[in-house]
């Protein structure tokens, strides 16, 4: 049954305007699952005139089967030796762990994964934060590891950046009569991976789901509608 929750704060007020964060539940998504029929299922229920459906980019990857077991995934001596100088959060693995950063030199390449790192340790001694990502690109940002937070079984795989995030937000759009977003959304902050309409002002929305309202664990809402209130 289609039905929403509030994890964190239902309500936030950017540039003036409130807008609500409305949390869908789903079962637990996997590569037998479609995007397209999961958001018509959960989603589209609850629905109204100008509703924008946001996902997380960690489902639809998952549809796409871009979510890997740590079993299958073997890091080079080279992934080792990076993974030990990427700052941890508790906010997610990010490339902290060999097995994350083996996936980023197979999805961006050797070459653009050294050249960001000895980038960023150039932006570190001149006290400067980010410029990994800046080269690396969103490929690299978007890929994550397990963490304790995280609903089995995912909690023993990577998880990569999904693939056309465009052209997904686009089919799932014209499934359920909405704007759609793609979204990489953490508590660090967040990007817009893919959007169903190109005129969507992506920092907008950026700011209106800042604090990461959806939930990766015993939430189960790896999507979610913003309204205006």
């Amino acid at each position: 049954m289609a039905e929403y929750i509030i994890n964190k704060k239902e309500t936030i007020e950017v540039d003036g305007v409130c807008y609500r964060r409305l949390c869908i539940k789903t079962h637990i998504i996997t590569d037998k699952d479609t995007i397209v029929d999961v958001a018509e299922k959960y989603a589209k229920p609850l629905l109204e005139e100008n509703d924008v459906l946001f996902i997380t980019e960690k489902i639809v990857g998952c549809c796409q089967g871009r979510a890997i077991p740590l079993s299958e995934i073997k890091p080079r001596r080279l992934a080792v030796f990076l993974s030990k100088f990427v700052l941890k959060t508790p906010y997610g693995i990010g490339l902290a762990m060999p097995e994350t950063m083996e996936m980023a030199l197979r999805e961006v390449g050797t070459a653009k994964i050294l050249f960001a790192a000895i980038i960023s340790a150039f932006g570190k001694i001149l006290g400067k934060r980010g410029w990994f990502y800046k080269i690396a690109g969103e490929k690299a940002r978007a890929i994550d590891g397990p963490c304790d937070c995280t609903i089995a079984p995912y909690n023993e795989y990577v998880s990569l950046a999904p693939l056309n995030p465009d052209d997904v937000a686009a089919e799932v759009s014209k499934a359920v009569g909405c704007e759609v977003l793609i979204t990489d959304i953490n508590d660090l902050g967040g990007n817009i991976l893919g959007s169903s309409n190109k005129n969507i002002d992506n920092e907008l929305y950026v700011k209106i789901l800042k604090d990461n309202p959806l939930g990766q664990s015993s939430e189960q809402t790896p999507m979610g509608i913003i309204r205006k209130c």
